[in-house]
């Protein structure tokens, strides 16, 4: 309370005082902008101002538009009063300061108590619709985030998170499937101050089933703090608030601390959050289920192992694309012939149904071929007329040699495709020369590229979906994949393992990796 006049601030003081206010009164202008300063210091603002407009230092006009300009204290309600007459226009400057009502005194005691209350409700009232109103906007950036979540695990910690930033609370959060399924989130406060071990999350797991199963339509309930483990949000209640799909074959559960919202109102913007989840959950399984049945007919078509062949070791790898639902044109092939071992790798241009089903036809053609004629050379211009006559709009890369155990002779014929890499038992690795045009194309063809493998030395063999990186040279990659393979173990399933480790992490495109050494039965041989 503003007042120069010591028996006006008795007054007023008094009857607030009496209806359980705390008054801290002022004399000026000046004092009070100091009170306030000390009080925002101390993270202690006054609730209301009354402040007489006949000030001596400053008019009270021009002191409420000073509070107001403060961020801080501009929600807090100021009531000017005066003892002198007033009329209209003392009352307009009082409201064009930023004033929320004028009182004149003397007045009634009720009078003052009345309009203090009046100003007191009308500013919980506004700072309440701003809170609503800040909650909303964040649930409608939250929705845009779950929308843009790029699988079920990232959703559920979107929306765990999206839930502690609306409760002030933390938070956990559980995508159900139709098949049992489920993908847990917490929210990152959660994670700073309890760590759920897996006993805690199967317990919370048969929780929220339970709840699930029994509940029916229901959208909340609260669990009994015995049955919740305390690892996720410390002793105490949890309420469970549920949402599914239009078909009931996908629930989301979001768990948060039965005391987060002692009002229930932010309870209505976690259940619209819980049905957000819900929704953007619904189009992430169908895709995960679809990416499991497109990997699976992938992998049916690639050969689950590789023939043993005296003299030489070999071992393979293919990675699916991390983002990639679609089916692609990758494949390895390793076939015994009666010239040697004939090993190959190749990529259909794109990822589509087509470009697998291409694949496919390329691989049993080459394994037919290969059986009259394991040349490489023919049987890359024979796969490049079967392109062209079946396929004419596609085109495809291939790399094929043939080696033979017990010399290491070796004939490589390479058709747009990264050539292969020889890794000796000691020192750096170097590419074979083996160019080619693309497959699908007619072009001639240049004679194969003859090699002789020493015992020990190993060929690598890769997509460019393992080392190809936007905006980097391929030939710099390249340089890259030499030296990572030149210090790499030297067998071929740890040569394989450690390329992957060194360049096979959150690939866009897949990967296809096959590795072949020459065993000491190779020099042994006559």
């Amino acid at each position: 309370m503003v007042d120069d006049t010591p028996a006006s601030r008795y007054a007023l003081g008094a009857v607030l005082s009496r209806a359980g206010h705390v008054v801290v009164p002022v004399a000026s202008a000046g004092e009070a902008l100091i009170e306030l300063d000390l009080r925002m210091r101390a993270g202690a603002l006054p609730d209301l101002a009354l402040v007489d407009v006949g000030l001596p230092d400053l008019s009270g006009y021009e002191l409420c538009r000073r509070v107001k300009a403060l961020p801080s204290l501009s929600g807090m309600p100021v009531v000017h009063f005066s003892a002198r007459p007033s009329g209209p226009d003392d009352r307009c400057r009082a409201l064009d300061a930023g004033g929320e009502a004028y009182l004149s005194v003397p007045a009634e005691p009720e009078e003052i108590r009345a309009v203090v209350r009046a100003a007191l409700r009308g500013a919980r009232e506004l700072v309440d619709a701003q809170a609503q109103f800040d909650r909303l906007t964040l649930l409608s950036e939250t929705v845009v985030e779950l929308q843009s979540a790029r699988c079920l695990a990232v959703l559920a910690t979107t929306a765990a998170d999206a839930t502690a930033r609306l409760t002030g609370r933390s938070a956990a959060v559980f995508v159900l499937g139709e098949d049992g399924e489920t993908h847990a989130g917490l929210s990152r406060r959660t994670a700073r101050t309890g760590v759920p071990d897996d006993v805690d999350r199967e317990q919370a797991l048969a929780v929220v089933r339970r709840v699930v199963c029994a509940r029916g339509g229901a959208r909340s309930a609260v669990v009994p703090g015995s049955q919740w483990p305390a690892a996720y949000f410390g002793p105490g209640d949890v309420r469970l608030v549920l949402a599914r799909t239009r078909d009931a074959n996908l629930r989301a559960c979001l768990a948060l601390p039965s005391d987060a919202d002692p009002d229930g109102a932010t309870v209505l913007l976690v259940e619209q959050l819980a049905r957000a989840t819900a929704r953007a959950a619904e189009p992430l399984l169908m895709y995960e289920q679809e990416r499991h049945v497109a990997l699976t007919l992938q992998r049916s078509f690639l050969p689950a192992q590789l023939p043993r062949v005296p003299g030489a070791e070999v071992a393979f790898r293919y990675v699916p694309a991390s983002q990639q639902a679609e089916l692609g044109g990758d494949f390895y092939a390793a076939m015994p012939t009666p010239a040697g071992l004939l090993v190959g790798i190749g990529d259909v241009v794109g990822h589509s149904l087509d470009a697998a089903t291409v694949m496919v036809e390329m691989r049993h053609a080459l394994r037919a071929y290969s059986l009259e004629d394991p040349c490489p050379a023919r049987l890359v211009t024979r796969l490049d007329r079967l392109l062209q006559h079946y396929h004419p709009e596609v085109t495809a890369t291939l790399c094929l040699a043939l080696v033979d155990p017990a010399t290491g002779r070796t004939f490589v014929a390479n058709a747009g495709h990264i050539p292969p890499l020889r890794v000796p038992h000691q020192g750096p690795a170097r590419y074979a020369d083996a160019p080619g045009p693309l497959l699908g194309l007619g072009l001639p063809r240049p004679e194969p590229t003859e090699l002789r493998l020493d015992p020990g030395e190993r060929l690598v063999l890769v997509t460019d979906g393992l080392i190809e990186t936007r905006g980097v040279d391929l030939a710099v990659s390249m340089e890259q994949l030499s030296e990572a393979a030149a210090a790499a173990p030297a067998a071929p399933e740890a040569l394989c393992d450690t390329l992957l480790s060194c360049f096979g992490k959150g690939r866009a495109d897949d990967i296809a990796l096959l590795a072949l050494r020459l065993t000491p039965e190779a020099a042994a041989a006559p």
